[in-house]
C-alpha cells in the first residue's frame, strides 16, 4: 500500500519540476521528422543520407518543412608504415557541410561537422575495399549523429509547429 503512494508522490514531484524524460518530445524533435535531406550523389553522400534520415526519423507522408542541404568532403591520410613502405591503417576525415532552409522562405542556418575514423589496411584487394567502405560507413553514421544535434541546437526556438 505505501509502494503505490510513494510511487505517486513521485510522480507528482517530478511534474511539477519541469523535468522531461532523455527521449520525451520537447517540441523540437518532431519537426526533424520533416526534413528533407539532399547529399551529394557518391556513395558516401549515399549513406549520409540513409543515416540522416534515421537519425531525423524522417516522415516520408508528410510534406517537408525544411531543407537540409550537405557538401561532403573526404581524405584519407595513411598511417604507420610497413618495412615495404606501405601504410599498415589509414585515417579517414570527412568534412561535412550543411544549410537548413524553411520550405517556406526565410533565413538559413548552417555548420559544420568534421567526422575523424580509422580502419586497417589490408593486403587483400577485396578485404582493402571492405575496409574502407566500413570506415566510411562508420564515418557517415557518426557525422549524422552530429548533424542532428546540431540541428536540435539550432531549431530549438525556431521550430515550425506541424
Amino acid at each position: 500500500m505505501r509502494a503505490p503512494l510513494a510511487l505517486l508522490a513521485l510522480a507528482l514531484g517530478l511534474s511539477g519540476c519541469g523535468f522531461t524524460p532523455l527521449y520525451g518530445d520537447t517540441g523540437v524533435g518532431p519537426g526533424l521528422s520533416r526534413i528533407a535531406v539532399s547529399t551529394p550523389d557518391t556513395r558516401l553522400g549515399y549513406r549520409l543520407r540513409e543515416e540522416l534520415d534515421d537519425a531525423l526519423g524522417h516522415d516520408a507522408t508528410r510534406s517537408p518543412v525544411w531543407q537540409l542541404e550537405t557538401v561532403v568532403e573526404q581524405s584519407r591520410q595513411p598511417l604507420g608504415r610497413r618495412i615495404d613502405d606501405t601504410a599498415t591503417r589509414y585515417e579517414l576525415t570527412v568534412r561535412g557541410a550543411w544549410t537548413l532552409t524553411p520550405v517556406t522562405g526565410g533565413t538559413p542556418v548552417g555548420g559544420v561537422e568534421v567526422v575523424t575514423t580509422t580502419y586497417a589496411a589490408a593486403d587483400q584487394p577485396y578485404a582493402a575495399i571492405a575496409a574502407q567502405q566500413d570506415g566510411e560507413d562508420r564515418a557517415a553514421a557518426t557525422l549524422a549523429r552530429r548533424i542532428r544535434l546540431s540541428l536540435l541546437r539550432a531549431l530549438s526556438g525556431t521550430a515550425p509547429q506541424p
